[in-house]
């Protein structure tokens, strides 16, 4: 039996995803959308995000934008812009641009680190903000933002002294603002994926995916859609009461 709109998550419901163009954030697009929410997809590259838009159920009811989340002018102007465009504000965010330059400690260079802490935890800082301050202000009932962190923050891993930072940051930061932000119906939660088939993981060499999933006790890497789901539950008041919550979803991997 189909779904009617009386029982779907998110009817009716405005969601920025960011890093929508691909990986977790295209596949959280996906599953918003089938639980009645209408989506302003952004990347930093403007083509993948709209070729997100157009796999889309009803893709007219969606929009794509391009935004570096690392400049506060850009991220600002999304908001912004995505305000004007659905005449709304949106009520609903995940958080899901993220970047990885692995390598050794050792060996990584400065300019390295600076560019992902630069995307993955100050972006993660400016696009919180850039909503928080609309959603405070327009005095909504339920909002949600839900930050993709990794379970890396927590355990940590070789060759990603920066990503392992930034994630970790990304864990503090969302635990401060959901204290902040809880007097203003704002909800804010994170969630740790472990292992996921993505674009990233893809540049990962297969005998160490094979290694790794030895090692998973659900015994194989996750899939984006399950990562959305997790953020679909968290995103709607079926969650009513978590915020500062630190979701692992890594199929009981953590090192």
């Amino acid at each position: 039996m189909a779904s009617t709109s009386s029982n779907l998550l998110l009817a009716g419901r405005l969601a920025i995803v960011t890093g929508g163009g691909s990986g977790i954030g295209r596949a959280v697009c996906s599953i918003f959308a089938r639980e009645g929410a209408k989506l302003a997809v952004v990347d930093l590259n403007k083509n993948s995000a709209e070729e997100t838009v157009a796999l889309l159920p009803q893709p007219s009811n969606h929009r794509a934008y391009s935004t570096n989340v690392a400049l506060s002018a850009e991220v600002n102007s999304m908001v912004s812009q995505v305000q004007k465009d659905f005449g709304e504000v949106p009520s609903v965010a995940v958080h899901s641009a993220g970047i990885i330059k692995d390598s050794l400690f050792l060996h990584m260079k400065e300019q390295d680190f600076d560019d992902v802490i630069d995307v993955n935890l100050k972006g993660t800082f400016l696009v919180n903000q850039s909503l928080a301050s609309v959603m405070s202000k327009a005095n909504l009932p339920d909002c949600s933002i839900v930050n993709i962190s990794s379970i890396i923050g927590k355990c940590g891993n070789i060759g990603q002294m920066n990503y392992a930072a930034s994630k970790a940051g990304v864990i503090g930061m969302t635990k401060t603002a959901a204290k902040e932000l809880a007097k203003y119906n704002i909800r804010v939660n994170a969630v740790l994926p472990g292992f996921i088939a993505t674009p990233m993981t893809d540049q990962v060499p297969e005998n160490i995916k094979q290694r790794i999933a030895t090692m998973i006790p659900c015994k194989r890497m996750g899939t984006p859609e399950e990562i959305a789901e997790v953020c679909a539950f968290l995103a709607s008041p079926r969650s009513s009461y978590m915020t500062g919550a630190a979701v692992e979803v890594t199929g009981g991997f953590n090192f």
